[in-house]
């Protein structure tokens, strides 16, 4: 088996070296990740110059570019062989309910739908990397189980771990996403020359956290998995917008 790792942050983070290290001797691994922190990329692509790729001395390619764009680049020529799954990881920091819009980590998993397979994002539960050894236990053995799953096409699975020891995590739970509240106000700065800027606030809290949500599943002390589509098409809303859409032309 081939895998592609990439992450959101960045080629040197302590996840996707430990993501690597998890997965070296199980499938042969090749990493692509931004030569630089990607956080809250999403699933942007960078058209407006060309992507320049440097192998590092550890095997790992640096990108000029998004989670997205390693992703990409790695199923579309990049690599000798197209790989077989994509794993993207492990982000230290959660991605729970509505970060999944903005999360590289999940971006770059949901860049290989076109694989047969289902791809895999991993995040640890903290700024840290002190619990990183649980979750590379933990993505080992969802990676291995892998082969046993059947979903339909363009699944991803996101995957959030407590920031626990092993002993302490207390299982697995399928969950939904859940919601945050509005975040908080963007945070406002001068430059010494008096130029205003602002820098994006933390996230909300948890609105719709509840049991069932990945929020509430982590919080409990378990692993959070939940079944991800890129299709977002609000199929009940059809019916009325049938109604309201009669006699507007």
């Amino acid at each position: 088996m081939r895998i592609l790792i990439s992450n959101d942050d960045g080629v040197t983070a302590p996840g996707i070296a430990a993501l690597h290290a998890a997965l070296a001797d199980y499938a042969e691994c090749a990493v692509i990740a931004p030569d630089q922190d990607k956080s809250g990329a999403s699933s942007s692509l960078t058209l407006d110059r060309p992507l320049h790729p440097q192998t590092l001395a550890n095997g790992f390619i640096s990108l000029n570019g998004t989670p997205t764009d390693c992703v990409h680049l790695g199923l579309n020529g990049l690599l000798p062989q197209v790989p077989d799954m994509v794993v993207s990881g492990i982000n230290l920091g959660a991605n729970l309910g509505d970060d999944v819009l903005y999360s590289g980590t999940v971006a770059a998993a949901l860049e290989g739908r076109f694989l047969g397979t289902t791809s895999l994002a991993f995040s640890l539960l903290s700024r840290q990397p002190d619990n990183l050894p649980t979750a590379a236990y933990i993505a080992r053995r969802l990676v291995e189980a892998q082969s046993r799953l059947v979903l339909p096409p363009r699944t991803v699975l996101n995957v959030n771990i407590p920031n626990l020891p092993l002993e302490h995590i207390r299982g697995i739970q399928l969950t939904r996403l859940g919601h945050r509240a509005r975040a908080a106000a963007p945070t406002k700065v001068v430059n010494p020359r008096g130029k205003e800027g602002y820098w994006i606030a933390v996230a909300g809290d948890a609105e719709d956290g509840g049991p069932g949500t990945d929020f509430h599943a982590v919080m409990q002390g378990f692993v959070s998995i939940t079944p991800l589509q890129l299709d977002r098409t609000f199929n009940e809303a059809f019916e009325q917008l049938d109604g309201w859409l009669e006699g507007v032309l």
